[in-house]
């Protein structure tokens, strides 16, 4: 049982622990955190929580975030959020990427946040909807989004910070928001190799960890409707695994989300996605209810644990060392990314309907 809570990742409420999540996540012992804009107030009071989570488990906890720029940025809290993908991208400054980057890993190093849920690797198939990645993409050109994707996760790594690709494999194909029903598309497997997953064949080598999407691939999937990619055997194990090659971390998207919830439930997916190949699940924000989740898991083969564990522990031993918490270099880090914001022109982004930049 400890090991196969490592395969959990969870939310918590707010920016201090309760008592009763105190007491949930030193029972589970997950493998790792995930903190939203509900958990972060101050940079000294976010170090402070990941310093208490990290004390409350027995082996160092993947503590993650999703700080893409834009109207993804948890921290916003602390300052001025940078220009989102969309915007650098249009800037036409591939040092921007680089900078975005370098200034990411550098905040989150200091308030001990190792793994960065970005970069988006999705193509921008349907610009301007209103969608749940409305300006976070890179573009729509593969060497694009190689390019300056690429970047902006090189020199997080760079610091020190996990970085993730999402949303595998083709999360900018979906025309509606899986934070509320499952989109389906009907591209073939040729279609995505052609394009789609050529962002995730180039920067393979330096993706810390993938993101499997909540979309239903009907001709990938074809005997079982309704499946999503990110319980898909056909898509987490055979192609990414297998035809990719892909030795790295892979995860789900939220399992709270409307697309898993309205046919699946968390435990039955959690342990689908297992089954089908995935490493790490998680809960973002009904974690206090983890332990049925556990317990759907209990029965997993001991085999594919271990593998999963095996991954993990990669993960876990390639983050950098703890700094100590400097409030100056927090002060320093919010001058640099109010410049960056000066410099890249706005493009009006008006958000959309989808709750992502409000988590």
């Amino acid at each position: 049982m400890p090991e196969t809570s490592q395969l959990l990742v969870l939310g918590l409420s707010g920016p201090e622990l309760t008592g009763e999540e105190e007491v949930l996540f030193r029972k589970l012992q997950p493998g790792g955190f995930i903190l939203f804009s509900r958990n972060i107030e101050t940079p000294a009071q976010t170090r402070t929580l990941t310093d208490q989570l990290r004390s409350l488990s027995t082996l160092p906890p993947l503590i993650a975030i999703d700080n893409e720029g834009g109207r993804v940025w948890r921290t916003a809290a602390f300052g001025t959020s940078p220009p989102s993908a969309a915007e650098i991208s249009h800037a036409g400054d591939p040092q921007l990427a680089s900078l975005l980057g370098y200034l990411t890993g550098r905040l989150l190093r200091q308030v001990g946040i190792y793994f960065n849920l970005a970069p988006v690797l999705d193509l921008d198939d349907h610009p301007g909807e209103q969608k749940a990645l409305r300006g976070r993409c890179w573009g729509n050109d593969t060497h694009q989004v190689i390019a300056l994707a690429g970047l902006c996760n090189r020199f997080q790594r760079k610091q020190g910070i996990l970085g993730c690709g999402k949303h595998f494999p083709a999360g900018g194909r979906a025309r509606v928001d899986p934070h509320h029903e499952l989109p389906v598309v009907d591209a073939s497997l040729e279609d995505l190799l052609a394009r789609d997953l050529i962002p995730y064949t180039a920067l393979m080598p330096e993706l810390d960890a993938v993101l499997l999407a909540h979309i239903h691939f009907s001709r990938i999937d074809p005997d079982a409707p309704g499946l999503p990619s990110s319980l898909s055997r056909a898509i987490a194990t055979r192609l990414l695994r297998d035809q990719l090659g892909y030795e790295g971390l892979v995860l789900t998207d939220d399992l709270d989300m409307g697309a898993i919830q309205k046919a699946y439930g968390t435990p039955a997916a959690a342990r689908t996605a297992v089954l089908a190949g995935v490493d790490q699940v998680l809960l973002c924000h009904e974690f206090l209810l983890a332990g049925e989740t556990l317990a759907a898991l209990r029965d997993i083969p001991p085999a594919i644990v271990h593998d999963c564990v095996s991954r993990i522990d990669k993960a876990r031993w390639r983050v950098a060392d703890t700094l100590s918490f400097d409030e100056g270099q927090m002060q320093i880090l919010a001058d640099e990314f109010a410049q960056l914001r000066s410099d890249v022109p706005a493009l009006g982004e008006d958000g959309s309907n989808s709750p992502v930049e409000a988590y």
